[in-house]
């Protein structure tokens, strides 16, 4: 057995919601362990509980039952999170009024004042995903695979350790989400960063290092 401890760990993870009078169960004892730098994809059902799962794991919500570790610690403060978990999510979730340096800047915000070195990085990480000359453009000027391009570099700003994708091609046409999948796990290996990929798409999922499937709550054998 492996002494080097998970980056991020899910034991026994149960999770159910309010629907009516009755409880719908969502999650029924999830187990999941991912190393450092590991490629790791979740297929499954709409309403299967992908998304779900993905709060869980990035300390956004709590399981009912059940225990996470991130790096072998239980608790994860915001600030803890914004070092350790970069997230990537379907809608982009950039903010209209900023450019996109400043919206790649964001997540230094969430740490600290932000500075020369900070926008030295930013910069440096729109043109690893080949958008430098598109720093001064607000996303209403953007296209949805540069939109998407931007939030990747936002969640890379802090170095994190593990990065969360929630359906990053969801809102992108075939072309252009080949190449965010591309870009995305490209970058992630370049940066031994660990990442979770939640998707539909099975040749994205099958790009992956392990793919897994979540069905009935729990996961199951692709």
């Amino acid at each position: 057995m492996s002494s080097i401890a998970p980056i991020l760990q899910a034991r026994g993870l149960h999770k159910s919601y309010a629907s009516g009078e009755r409880r719908l169960q969502v999650l029924r004892g999830v187990e999941l362990a991912v190393m450092a730098g590991e490629s790791v994809s979740i297929r499954g059902e709409s309403g299967s509980g992908k998304s779900t799962l993905l709060n869980l794991l990035s300390g956004l919500d709590a399981p009912d039952a059940g225990e996470l570790r991130w790096e072998g610690e239980t608790t994860l403060s915001a600030s803890r999170r914004g070092r350790l978990i970069g997230l990537v999510f379907q809608s982009f979730y950039l903010v209209p009024e900023l450019d996109a340096l400043d919206n790649v800047l964001l997540a230094a915000r969430l740490l600290g004042p932000v500075g020369a070195l900070e926008r030295t990085r930013a910069a440096a990480l729109l043109g690893r995903v080949g958008l430098a000359d598109r720093a001064a453009h607000i996303p209403a000027k953007l296209s949805g695979g540069e939109r998407q391009r931007v939030a990747i570099a936002r969640a890379l700003m802090n170095n994190p350790h593990l990065i969360l994708a929630d359906e990053p091609t969801g809102n992108l046409d075939e072309g252009s989400g080949e190449a965010v999948i591309h870009l995305l796990l490209s970058l992630c290996a370049e940066s031994r960063c660990a990442l979770v990929l939640v998707t539909h798409n099975a040749a994205h999922a099958n790009r992956c290092g392990r793919q897994l499937f979540l069905r009935e709550g729990g996961f199951h054998a692709v």
